[in-house]
């Protein structure tokens, strides 16, 4: 297989960019010296289980999209909003290696709010989700703010500085709100 090949996702059916994404980020997990532990059967949302050296335990939900995805989400009855939910988005790009991405689900007092909250409502087709829409401002803010390696060191390397979720992802006060233009309260 030639460099040409190597990236060429355009070959591979969704499912199988999705496994791929999965085990990728399961042996980036692994890199960091994390264990990662996967249930027989994926009813929950959850993908797998991480836990750090120090014991900490992750539920981790993966999710791949191709340049040409504008949104991704994730059913809440699938998906929590909770210290310990991670979102790995892994985006695959025709011609490059995937890049990766580590989203808390909750920073500071509440759901992350880079996450949408879509709830349709009563007599809807779709039920009430978490969404992630990947515009232009989204893609910059998860490029400054969420590089797995950057999330997952903060999470798994004994010897890096721990800070609460917000600053250890380089969230301040407004700054993701103000970078994807969310008005908040």
């Amino acid at each position: 297989m030639d460099k040409d090949e190597r990236h060429d996702w355009e070959r591979l059916n969704i499912h199988q960019v999705g496994r791929y994404a999965e085990y990728l980020v399961k042996m980036e997990f692994v890199l960091h010296g994390c264990d990662v532990f996967t249930s027989e059967v994926d009813n929950h949302g959850i993908d797998f289980v991480v836990r750090t050296h120090d014991g900490n335990h992750y539920d981790v939900q993966v999710k791949s999209v191709r340049s040409k995805t504008s949104y991704v989400f994730m059913p809440k009855d699938k998906f929590r909003i909770h210290p310990a939910s991670l979102l790995a988005l892994v985006k695959f790009v025709q011609g490059e290696p995937p890049a990766l991405f580590l989203i808390h689900s909750y920073v500071s007092v509440g759901p992350n709010p880079i996450l949408v909250n879509r709830d349709y409502g009563e007599g809807r087709k779709s039920p009430p989700e978490w969404g992630l829409s990947l515009t232009k401002k989204t893609m910059a803010a998860l490029e400054a703010d969420c590089r797995f390696d950057a999330v997952v060191r903060t999470l798994c390397d004994p010897n890096e500085f721990q800070e609460d979720s917000i600053a250890r992802q380089g969230y301040r006060a407004g700054e993701l709100e103000r970078r994807i233009g969310i008005k908040t309260p």
